[in-house]
This record gives structure tokens, sequence and C-alpha cells, in this order.
């Protein structure tokens, strides 16, 4: 029997991670069809989707507490896409992608200690 990797202990689930109106799409990465958002009639195709740049770009904003390690380094917290974006020198959020999910486990977990520690 093999067993997906989101199945593992530990292992973070993968995601497709689309948007549309700000809604996430909560189908497995890589998926055939149409993107939805669970527990609503909301779907759509990639054509339809929001582009990737996050319309808190630009937004004001102020360094976000660090963790020991230094964790997010000097970057702020967008209120919009929840992305650790950094800031421009006039304190204001530099232009970035919505956040799409973390590229490595360690930097999920990373992410997942500043919010334990920091909360929403």
């Amino acid at each position: 029997m093999t067993r997906s990797l989101a199945a593992l202990p530990g292992a973070a689930r993968r995601l497709c991670l689309s948007r549309r109106r700000g809604e996430i799409c909560t189908r497995e990465k890589d998926h055939r069809g149409l993107h939805h958002r669970r527990g609503g009639s909301l779907m759509w195709s990639d054509v339809q989707a929001d582009p990737p740049l996050c319309p808190g770009s630009g937004s004001p904003a102020e360094p976000a507490a660090r963790l020991e390690d230094g964790f997010p380094d000097g970057r702020a917290l967008c209120p919009v896409c929840w992305a650790f974006a950094p800031l421009t020198d006039d304190g204001r959020l530099a232009e970035h992608d919505s956040w799409r999910g973390d590229a490595t486990r360690t930097d999920a977990d990373r992410r997942r200690a500043w919010f334990n520690a920091h909360g929403w």
C-alpha cells in the first residue's frame, strides 16, 4: 500500500493555492479540473484566478516581531495575504506575490513557530 506524502505523519499537505477573490483553492497541488473552495460554491479556472501580485503591496507596514533565530529577518507581515514581505525605504510593503505556501519544511516550521508565538 502506498501512502501519499500528505498522509505521512508530520508532512505538510501540498495544496494548489490558486486564488480567486482572495479565497485559496483547497484541492491538492497539480489537480485536474476547476479550482474550488471547499464548503462553498466558488469555482474558477486558471484564466479567472487572481493575479499573483498581492494587492497589499505598497501598504504601510512595520517589521514583524522576531523569533530568537531572527525570523522573519526584518520583513513585515502582509495583512492581505499573510506573507512576510520586505519593506521599502519609506516603510511600505515591497511588491510581492500573494503567499502560496512555504518552499521548504524548515520554512513552514519557522512560520508556524512565529504564528504560535505572536498570533494572527
